[in-house]
């Protein structure tokens, strides 16, 4: 194993980039892929993704090829896939447009030249491993150093996002008031990905986020849900959060914002989620009013549906969430409400960007980054209705 940054003169004209499992997360990867291809804009660049996130990259610039790994599919039958593949490279889709170009074949050697592994896990750098990938790059972390060729220094100050224990949060709560710490921007989890491609050469400038529709998805989209004769400002709501409860602004919290944002506004709410959010949906949905006001989508739509009804949207009101972050990378302004987690570490879009409203308390056991509050929810509960209302009508310029 090396330490050392890959040699100038190597051009690797086949990488794999193993991707991360989680869909922000996979929006947040997406500066350093669109660095990396201004880096290697003759190579192929495959990414290697969850089944359940293959769509997000249709159409993306920095991609040539997907690689998709079924739930439980084992490390071996990964890494056979892996050395399988030697699909047919052509010219990189324009970084303009976001369209592919016709494919240009040529003869080129099987397997892979260079591994990127975002992820921190043992598995993610054990699989191009496997594979035999010659060159393999990723953070250095236990258990997994001795599978990479080449492992990365965490960057400078770097803010880890650990679990507070239990009994941390009792002594925080116990000693109020406690000064509410502000991170910088340079916090922000896309300099993790910048960081590493950094690695190979690639530019460290921070860039938005970015995904891409076709027009005709997006008319597709609408004629599916019925949605082509609306004339009414169309507003999105995504009231779950697949990590758990501490990430969830109250059900009742969401319905009084929703119920005032409508009388200011006079707007239908699309509600978006997977189907783990349809009982929470249903029950917003009931409480706003008809269809004329409201639309239950969570569960419906596929990953390119939810992308494509995300972008009629003028904001999306949310936790902090995949379609969060969808949303931004799509143009969309966000007002994103934050409980045990930092939007300073995980807000959407460029740190900064004046579209997007992100909101949180005062709680000074925030973040926590707990899956369920063991106390009383307050980093949720102290975050007001009033104040959500008046972010998203402000946002919209319509009603305020």
């Amino acid at each position: 194993m090396t330490s050392h940054p890959p040699s100038s003169i190597f051009h690797p004209r086949r990488i794999l980039v193993r991707g991360t499992n989680w869909l922000g997360d996979a929006v947040m990867t997406t500066p350093a892929l669109l660095r990396l291809r201004e880096k290697f804009p003759d190579a192929h660049i495959a990414l290697l993704t969850s089944e359940k996130l293959r769509d997000v990259w249709a159409n993306h610039p920095a991609i040539n090829e997907m690689i998709a790994f079924a739930p439980g599919e084992s490390l071996f039958s990964v890494g056979r896939k892996l050395r399988r593949s030697v699909g047919v490279s052509g010219e990189p889709p324009s970084l303009r447009s976001g369209a592919s170009r016709p494919a240009r074949e040529y003869a080129r050697p099987t397997g892979f030249d260079l591994a990127l592994v975002l992820p921190n896990s043992p598995r993610s750098a054990i699989e191009p491993w496997l594979a035999r990938i010659p060159e393999r790059i990723g953070y250095a972390r236990p258990w997994r150093n001795s599978f990479l060729t080449q492992t990365v220094a965490p960057r400078p100050n770097v803010v880890k996002m650990r679990k507070r224990f239990v009994s941390e949060i009792k002594k925080l709560i116990s000693h109020l008031p406690s000064p509410i710490s502000h991170l910088p921007s340079s916090a922000h989890q896309i300099h993790e990905y910048l960081h590493l491609v950094a690695a190979l050469g690639a530019s460290l400038e921070p860039i938005a986020p970015q995904l891409f529709l076709a027009p005709n998805e997006i008319e597709a989209a609408k004629k599916k849900f019925g949605l082509e004769t609306l004339t009414q400002p169309i507003l999105g709501m995504a009231p779950g959060a697949e990590y758990g409860p501490a990430k969830r602004w109250p059900a009742d919290r969401f319905i009084a914002a929703a119920r005032e944002i409508q009388k200011r506004t006079n707007c239908i709410w699309l509600i978006f989620g997977g189907k783990n959010d349809s009982v929470i949906a249903n029950a917003i949905q009931s409480a706003i009013g008809n269809r004329q006001s409201a639309i239950n989508l969570a569960g419906q739509t596929s990953l390119r549906e939810l992308m494509a009804l995300l972008k009629l949207c003028r904001v999306l009101l949310t936790n902090d969430s995949g379609p969060m972050h969808v949303a931004a990378a799509l143009g969309v302004p966000v007002v994103g409400l934050f409980g045990s987690t930092s939007p300073e570490l995980t807000g959407p879009g460029l740190p900064g960007d004046p579209r997007h409203r992100l909101l949180k308390s005062d709680a000074p056991c925030s973040p926590c980054f707990r899956r369920e509050c063991p106390i009383d929810f307050r980093c949720l509960t102290g975050i007001s209705v009033e104040s959500a209302v008046t972010a998203v009508t402000e946002t919209t310029s319509i009603g305020s």
